[in-house]
């Protein structure tokens, strides 16, 4: 039998790779504001109990009790709510989503529900920006718990690539308000941030020229910043740009580190001058975890196995792995194969887990023997999805994510750019 991340967790706590999650997230979700991967200009809003503060009464509800909560709250509200729920979600929240999906099909998802008065977003922070961003000005979007965060978002902030962006222009000669394209039409570089990313710095690539990308779509993403420029920025994962470009054939010594802590990022003039993309030191923590040896261990333990694995892994994973591609084409890579099958994946718990019980008839497990299930996903916990729910059937609106108007507008452009490209 299939055991759920949270089951596995309580079964055996000390292989997990953190001990605070067994418990209810209000435990250690102690600090007020939001929490990872949030624009510095986004508003708290008026009446938000900060977390940490989760109503009593939903810290001691039994599971059976939150979930008769969820239940009557949503069948009551009716098309007036729209649930979105990521694949990384806990099963016990994920069960309720009218849409499951990567960042990229939730981004779409939002838009097929004009009528929904309330998008509940079950994910993390900057899905629910994009969100807040990409819906009518009717629509209001609800992150049940605001320390739902990333801490791959923290990893590039706006100050960091303001000042990265006026470097790089004083070493490419242009105007960093300005950027104007030369003899051949292109521009000297154009940015790219991923999904994981604040609505601060979606505005920033809005503003000059740039656009976002999914795991789902970065390859469609990068071919259309090629057309336009001479290098691209990429930040803040550098695992997923550096798989997506190596793929399309960018040397590994064109894709230079930018380290924001150091000086031209580390980097030399002339380095940055031959340089096709420029990568930022961040990291999802998850997906740092995979390793080769993993696989090896994998293949050891289970003659004739697949291994698949998200491009947010360490190259030198992807490239020891049978496959690689987003949450989305992990889940159709294991859809599109046989009874019997025994495949080994490389992303987060819940979703493997998931996948598991779905497809009994064949073997499907987590490369990395340590259960580490995306921290900030796990603290959208059915304790607050009730208690928002049951306040929004009440009438009074909690965990509201608002985006200022001029960040949402200039995020907005960039937003568009990746919803037209479509994944390959």
């Amino acid at each position: 039998m299939s055991l759920s991340v949270h089951d596995r967790i309580e079964l055996k706590p000390k292989e997990s790779c953190n001990d605070s999650l067994p418990r209810g997230p209000w435990e250690f979700d102690v600090a007020p504001g939001y929490g990872p991967g949030a624009s510095e200009s986004d508003p708290i809003p008026d009446r938000t109990v900060r977390p940490g503060q989760l109503p009593q009464l939903y810290r001691e509800l039994e599971d059976e009790q939150l979930h008769a909560r969820i239940r009557a709250a949503k069948e009551a509200l009716g098309e007036k709510l729209v649930i979105l729920g990521h694949f990384y979600q806990r099963d016990e929240v994920v069960q309720y989503a009218d849409f499951v999906g990567d960042s990229f099909q939730l981004a779409n998802a939002a838009l097929t529900k004009p009528e929904a008065e309330t998008i509940m977003f079950c994910g993390v922070h900057f899905m629910a920006e994009t969100a807040d961003i990409l819906s009518s000005a009717d629509q209001q979007v609800i992150l049940p718990n605001l320390a739902a965060g990333c801490s791959m978002a923290d990893m590039a902030d706006e100050e960091s690539v303001e000042e990265a962006w006026e470097d790089i222009a004083e070493v490419y000669g242009f105007d960093p308000e300005d950027p104007q394209p030369d003899a051949e039409g292109k521009l000297p570089v154009i940015p790219v941030t991923y999904m994981n990313s604040s609505a601060a710095l979606k505005a920033f690539c809005g503003r000059h020229g740039g656009i976002v990308c999914t795991s789902s779509n970065a390859a469609t993403v990068l071919e259309w910043a090629f057309e336009r420029a001479h290098r691209v920025l990429f930040f803040p994962d550098q695992h997923l740009g550096r798989n997506t470009a190596k793929a399309m054939g960018v040397p590994l010594e064109q894709m230079p580190m930018w380290n924001p802590r150091q000086e031209l990022g580390g980097n030399t003039e002339e380095g940055l001058r031959e340089a096709k993309v420029l990568l930022w030191h961040g990291f999802c923590s998850v997906h740092r975890r995979f390793t080769v040896d993993q696989i090896s261990q994998a293949r050891a333990e289970h003659p004739g196995c697949q291994v698949i694995v998200h491009p947010e892994c360490p190259m030198p994973v992807v490239d020891a792995a049978d496959a690689a591609g987003s949450t989305d084409a992990i889940r159709k890579f294991i859809a599109a194969s046989s009874p019997g099958d025994t495949i080994a994946v490389g992303t987060e718990i819940n979703m493997v887990n998931r996948l598991a019980a779905e497809y009994p008839d064949r073997t499907i497990f987590c490369l990395d023997p340590v259960i580490c299930p995306c921290s900030t996903m796990y603290r959208i916990h059915p304790g607050y999805l009730a208690w928002v729910l049951d306040e929004l059937v009440a009438g009074r609106v909690e965990n509201q994510i608002i985006v200022d108007d001029e960040v949402a507008a200039e995020a907005k452009v960039a937003l568009d750019r990746m919803l037209a490209a479509k994944p390959r």
